[in-house]
């Protein structure tokens, strides 16, 4: 139980890790070459963490043998 609580939030996490290093460095390329891209690029870049969250939701139900 507790290994696969922790898999669903290791394996989200990573997941994540992986989506936001590609948009956060669009996310900088694009800022850099015009500053009204910044709000978008930042949005772009937060939305991969609900994959973390819904991973960790996971592991509590796991947890929670619901």
């Amino acid at each position: 139980m507790a290994i696969g609580a922790g898999l669903a939030v290791g394996m989200a996490g990573i997941g994540t890790a992986l989506a936001q290093y590609s948009i956060g460095a669009a996310a900088v390329g694009a800022t850099a070459e015009d500053e009204k891209n910044f709000g978008k690029g930042l949005v772009l870049t937060v939305i991969p963490e609900t994959i973390v969250i819904f991973g960790l939701v996971m592991a509590i139900l796991i947890w929670l043998r619901i």
